[in-house]
């Protein structure tokens, strides 16, 4: 099978203890939703104490693969003793039909937990698909997709992972970790100053604040949305990482980008609004470098895989 995203950054990313903890924390809600520390009825009523078996996750369409690596530390959070074989790893494509992995134990635990396993799967295996999808689009243009915050609460250290696996860039993981002066930020600010800051003198009051901090690893990254090309000269001016253009048409951004050549070729450029499957290709070809799409996780369907089961004599 061709191998499409398989990076180190995915690999750095699947072992992050915060990733992990998050994961762990899931799975036990799952375990704890399906059998709310009592048993399961059906399978302990049908299915014989010791009964082995064998079972494949099964792809019923085609897709990019993303949660193989999380396998180990969602199976361990049963109380069983399941084995398995992943054939194929993440960030790589996969066809209809394909086996992605294999499990193997007790038929009762196979079968306790193969709703969530499939769960975990199906949901993560969906964003990297539908962000593949994204990035083939732009595939030539200087431009990369990026996610967003708008993700399942809980759920943003593996949903942007999933990011990561179908080829797309994760923007900052939460309000920690980056500054992103948006127009809720300078109206707020008018209320006590009685207008709305301007866009360069927010940026610097942001370089500023951080300037009185102490980072490990590096400043964080400073950026700033505007909604009008009025707004981008004043922001340049300032030298943030990168200005968001909000909701502008393609004549605008490509505007923007000409603008941005001529003052301060060192700052990105990220559209955001509007994008959709069928506008990103043409957004790309605007100049700009970022573009951000929160329908990566706020509107990925889960993939559809199925477990294909094998009993053992």
């Amino acid at each position: 099978m061709q191998s499409s995203h398989a990076c180190p950054s995915i690999l750095s990313r699947s072992s992050d203890p915060m990733l992990l903890d998050d994961l762990r924390h899931l799975t036990r809600l799952a375990i704890r939703e399906d059998l709310d520390r009592g048993m399961d009825l059906t399978t302990m009523a049908i299915v014989p104490a010791h009964v082995k078996g064998h079972a494949a996750v099964v792809a019923r369409v085609d897709g990019v693969v993303a949660g193989m690596n999380l396998m180990s530390a969602i199976v361990s959070e049963f109380d069983c003793s399941l084995e398995w074989d992943t054939h194929i790893s993440d960030g790589e494509r996969f066809a209809s039909q394909q086996s992605l992995m294999t499990l193997r134990g007790d038929a009762r635990d196979l079968l306790t937990c193969e709703r969530t396993i499939l769960n975990f799967l199906g949901r993560l295996c969906g964003i990297a698909t539908l962000t593949d999808r994204f990035v083939q689009k732009i595939k030539g243009s200087r431009a990369k997709v990026f996610d967003t915050r708008k993700t399942t609460p809980g759920w943003r250290r593996l949903e942007k992972y999933a990011v990561l696996c179908g080829g797309g860039s994760n923007h900052r993981m939460g309000l920690f970790d980056g500054i992103l002066i948006k127009d809720n930020h300078l109206a707020s600010r008018a209320v006590q100053a009685g207008v709305v800051l301007d866009a360069g003198e927010a940026v610097r009051q942001a370089y500023q604040f951080l300037d009185g901090l102490k980072w490990e690893g590096g400043r964080p990254v400073v950026e700033i949305e505007i909604d009008s090309i009025d707004q981008l000269a004043s922001a340049l001016e300032a030298g943030p990482d990168i200005v968001l253009l909000d909701n502008m048409n393609c004549d605008q951004l490509a505007e923007c980008v000409r603008m941005r050549d001529r003052m301060n070729p060192k700052v990105e450029l990220e559209a955001s609004g509007g994008v959709n499957i069928n506008t990103v290709s043409a957004i790309a070809a605007t100049g700009v470098e970022r573009i951000s799409v929160g329908a990566l996780t706020h509107s990925a369907i889960n993939l559809d895989l199925g477990l294909d089961w094998r009993f053992d004599a």
